[in-house]
């Protein structure tokens, strides 16, 4: 049950948004090679995403987030950088780029683009260069190089592994066609760390930063935020691991969010603040709770993802610690939350919540699945497992609920179908590390393939052609063009969703009101009223109009896994 309030909604001009503008932001993530392909090689590009402006507008977001565009190997989806000025050739061209800005900020929605700074792929002029150089150069400086351990150098330094399972350390050869020093890559071979003690390193990224500032972007998401300072001689011959339950749960680790990295950004800030209105930026950090706030700062980045809620189960008292902690840190900062349930990382919680209980263990960055079947790189195995019919009624309570807190909320491409996880890939198809490199994961592809747009015809209207990864047959059911015109379709829920949102934001608080177990029911100001049901049995609405439900009421009760807004009596909406 939902209004059709989105048809009185227009786009806002981005002339019209204050400086604060990211603070309650709805965020897409587009990840490009997946979105839409203009020319039919099987790859999404810019052009594509133009194309699609109006249905981004339509949609109601605010912004979209651009994932890695820049021209690359691939070796990790386009996170292993050889230029951070320039676009993959596949994927566009400069002027494409300034075209796809143009279009967005036409429909009034800003732009958000990936900056990796931890470090370039192997393909990187300045990689390259230190290859090419002898120890101690200038050149290799600018990384992380060390000699090996053995009589002849023959061991790497440590016996650290990498994120993507593997040694952290590769050897080289030398100039000379000896064998050489070892480098660090905390993730793929192909990605070799940068040196943040560097000055040269450090001045390079802020002319990066306003090269993409000067092009019109909005604002960064920077990835692994808390990996870039690195003590490394307490590192090496120190008694240190890069094992994610040890990485990820101390805030002493001479590789990982050292206090040191906020140097870093304070000097991002102050290019940040050239710019008016100022340029925002959002952290991806992977650390304790009372840690992230760091980041946040706005003397720092100013927004750092909270991925509580996506690491949860569809449990209340969950849900409810979660927000009133994030809130609380928010508070502490001077910055937003942000709420998060799917991105290119991670399983599909229309997947998520469809997987049974007991598919626990922990991911690839430590943190426990769950006991809920929250399998964070689930990704193959038997779909019969999975109900798909639970796991999406799940994820549209969860979001409707993430969409009326304070804060930004950041979605991820195809979500707002309903899409689930491709579960089952054929080997010769994948294209993750961590599949070639851990045999215990099968990666992240499940979640990067490509859009379906239309039920029918060539890569269901992605493109005119196969697609770079294999779509299911029954992507038809949740195509674009089917749902478009379903007000009650997933895509009809997420659109009036996003419209009201847009008309009942106010000030980032809310008041919890105390209901039933297995129900949580709070007020943002104005009278705007939320209850997300998770349990078994309907519950009671308190009065008022319904806004929207993600299912039609049980004589004037709200169902089991749902969430509902209901207008208050002296609710008014916002044009």
């Amino acid at each position: 049950m939902m209004t059709d309030i989105q048809n009185s909604v227009q786009p806002v001009s981005t002339s019209d948004i204050d400086a604060d503008w990211w603070r309650q932001a709805a965020v897409y993530q587009i990840y490009p090679r997946s979105f839409a392909d203009s020319n039919g090689d099987g790859i999404g590009d810019l052009r594509g995403i133009t194309n699609k402006v109006a249905y981004l507008s339509d949609l109601g977001i605010d912004a979209v987030w651009l994932s890695p565009f820049y021209p690359s190997a691939l070796a990790d989806g386009g996170y292993d950088v050889d230029d951070y000025r320039n676009v993959d050739p596949t994927i566009g061209t400069l002027d494409e780029f300034d075209e796809l800005v143009a279009g967005l900020h036409d429909a009034g929605i800003r732009i958000i683009v990936d900056i990796v700074p931890n470090h370039t792929s192997n393909r990187h002029a300045w990689f390259e260069e230190a290859l090419a150089s002898p120890r101690d150069s200038k050149a290799r400086a600018r990384y992380i190089f060390h000699d090996g351990r053995g009589e002849n150098g023959e061991l790497p330094p440590t016996d650290w592994t990498s994120m993507f399972g593997g040694s952290a350390w590769e050897r080289i050869t030398e100039p000379d066609g000896t064998p050489g020093q070892w480098y660090l890559h905390l993730f793929a071979p192909e990605q070799p760390d940068l040196n943040w003690d560097n000055p040269e390193v450090n001045e390079d990224f802020l002319t990066t930063l306003r090269f993409w500032s000067d092009r019109g972007v909005d604002g960064f998401r920077v990835d692994v935020a808390h990996a870039l300072k690195k003590d490394m001689a307490a590192a090496v011959h120190g008694n240190w691991t890069t094992d994610p339950d040890e990485v990820f749960t101390r805030s002493d680790h001479p590789l990982w969010d050292r206090d040191d990295v906020h140097s870093v950004y304070a000097a991002w800030r102050t290019v940040f603040d050239e710019y008016t209105p100022p340029r925002m930026a959002v952290a991806e950090v992977w650390v304790p709770p009372h840690r992230v706030t760091r980041y946040a700062s706005p003397t720092g980045l100013g927004q750092a993802f909270n991925f509580d809620l996506l690491k949860a189960d569809f449990d209340a008292d969950q849900f409810r610690r979660i927000i009133e902690t994030n809130l609380e840190y928010a508070a502490q900062s001077g910055a937003s939350s942000t709420w998060v349930f799917s991105n290119h990382d991670v399983v599909r919680h229309a997947t998520r919540y469809g997987l049974p209980k007991g598919t626990g263990g922990k991911d690839q960055h430590g943190n426990n699945k769950g006991t809920d079947g929250i399998d964070w790189l689930f990704g193959g195995g038997d779909p019969a497992e999975v109900d798909a019919e639970r796991g999406l009624r799940r994820a549209k309570a969860a979001t409707l609920l993430m969409l009326a807190l304070p804060g930004s909320a950041y979605l991820y491409q195809g979500e707002e179908l309903g899409l689930p996880e491709v579960g089952q890939i054929p080997d010769a198809d994948r294209q993750d590390p961590i599949f070639f490199r851990n045999s215990s994961e099968v990666g992240r592809d499940g979640c990067r393939v490509p859009l379906p747009w239309q039920s029918d015809g060539p890569s269901f209207g992605f493109g005119c052609g196969d697609a770079h990864l294999p779509q299911p047959e029954w992507f038809a059911e949740y195509a674009a063009n089917a749902q478009m015109s379903e007000s009650d379709s997933t895509l009809g829920l997420y659109r009036a969703a996003l419209a009201l949102r847009r008309r009942l934001q106010g000030a980032e608080t809310l008041e919890w009101i105390e209901t039933q177990d297995d129900a949580l029911h709070f007020v943002r100001p104005g009278g705007w009223h939320i209850v997300t049901n998770f349990g078994t049995s309907p519950v009671e609405l308190p009065g008022g109009d319904v806004l929207v439900s993600t299912v039609p009421l049980e004589d004037g009760r709200l169902p089991a896994e749902a969430t509902a807004w209901v207008a208050g009596p002296h609710l008014t909406l916002v044009r």
